[in-house]
């Protein structure tokens, strides 16, 4: 019986070539995506993209916008986000993001989450961020990045890179984490380290990611605590071919956040930001 069915399509396959005419193309082949090379990129000495903040007042505004409002931001968040000097602002060199415990469109606190989307758009580089995290029960701070145009779908799929996320329950433990489709913690795969930074929060610290076709490596101070590789399966596990844009914020509560609770004695807190820089990748 199998001898019979190959000859028969073996048969059909004939003919299906024999009337096809000349004129028409084949149609290529697709390959199986293929882990990349690792080229050991370098990255431009000069940022491409940085905010130095060396002026006073709102954050500027050429360079960073705001999510706004409530509703929990799909992890039972408490606080609702402003565009207020009082949740976000620059002075003496520094951008500071507070998180305050005020009633505010029907949420109990208010903090600020801003973004460059469409004024800071990125497709590989090295991204440092110099910080000094909040501290307390329920504080949520992260330094992070989000797809700018969601071309492969919704949260996983097209990606998530976490350069810098620290909940105030678990003092001076910071985590770099990416999140996509085959590996997010809604599976518990996600795949992320932590390391234990133990002035995070009374002193400032270089948070940063090297983005480039083959890996996402993160750094603390400069040391390499993480490394996610592109293993060449495709968007499910690899969504970082498209452009991402960054976000800093405090959350308050939450499902990690407030998986302790949320002490509200010790609001408000502050994540204060030296300096945002922004490498391009060196093309190989």
């Amino acid at each position: 019986m199998k001898r019979a069915v190959l000859t028969l399509a073996a048969f059909s396959t004939l003919l299906s070539y024999a009337s096809c005419s000349e004129s028409e193309t084949p149609k290529p082949f697709i390959s199986t995506p293929q882990t990349p090379a690792d080229k050991n990129w370098k990255f431009e000495s000069t940022p491409t993209w940085a905010d130095e903040f060396n002026y006073t007042g709102l954050p500027d505004n050429s360079k960073w916008g705001y999510d706004l409002g409530g509703g929990g931001w799909g992890n039972n968040e408490l606080q609702y986000y402003t565009d207020k000097a009082s949740n976000a602002s620059v002075a003496n060199g520094v951008l500071t993001i507070t998180a305050k415990k005020e009633a505010e469109s029907g949420m109990d606190y208010t903090s600020a989450r801003l973004v460059t989307k469409n004024k800071g758009d990125f497709k590989y580089g090295r991204f440092e961020i110099r910080a000094k995290l909040p501290t307390g029960r329920g504080t949520w701070p992260a330094i992070w990045m989000l797809p700018t145009d969601w071309e492969y779908g919704g949260w996983p799929k097209s990606g998530e890179i976490d350069i810098m996320e620290h909940v105030g329950y678990d003092q001076n433990n910071v985590h770099i984490t990416v999140h996509t489709e085959a590996y997010n913690h809604g599976k518990g795969t996600q795949k992320g380290k932590s390391k234990i930074i133990p002035t995070a929060s009374t002193a400032f610290h270089n948070y940063r990611v090297d983005w480039t076709p083959y890996a996402i490596r993160g750094y603390i101070d400069d040391q390499q605590v993480f490394e996610f590789i592109n293993e060449g399966k495709g968007y499910a596990s690899w969504p970082f071919d498209k452009r991402f844009h960054l976000l800093l914020n405090i959350a308050v509560g939450g499902n990690w956040g407030g998986a302790q609770g949320v002490d509200p004695a010790v609001f408000p807190q502050s994540m204060e930001v030296d300096y945002v820089r922004v490498y391009k990748m060196i093309e190989e």
